[in-house]
C-alpha cells in the first residue's frame, strides 16, 4: 500500500506539512522540522512550505 502526500489531522504543529512528508517518506518528523528551519535560515523554508501547505490535501 502505497503511503499519499496528505497533511494529517492529528500530531501536527502548524498545518502539518512536516509531518506529511515525514509519513509519506517514513522519516522522523523531527528531522523533517529542523530540516525547514534550516533551509529557512536561508529563505527558501519558508516558502517551500507556504506552497506545500497550499497544494497538499488534508487527511482523514
Amino acid at each position: 500500500m502505497e503511503r499519499s502526500l496528505v497533511r494529517p489531522r492529528n500530531g501536527k504543529i502548524i498545518a502539518g506539512v512536516c509531518a506529511g512528508l515525514a509519513d509519506r517518506f517514513g522519516i522522523s518528523r523531527t528531522l523533517v522540522r529542523i530540516g525547514f528551519v534550516f533551509f529557512g535560515l536561508f529563505g527558501v523554508g519558508e516558502l517551500v512550505y507556504i506552497v506545500l501547505w497550499v497544494i497538499m490535501p488534508k487527511g482523514q
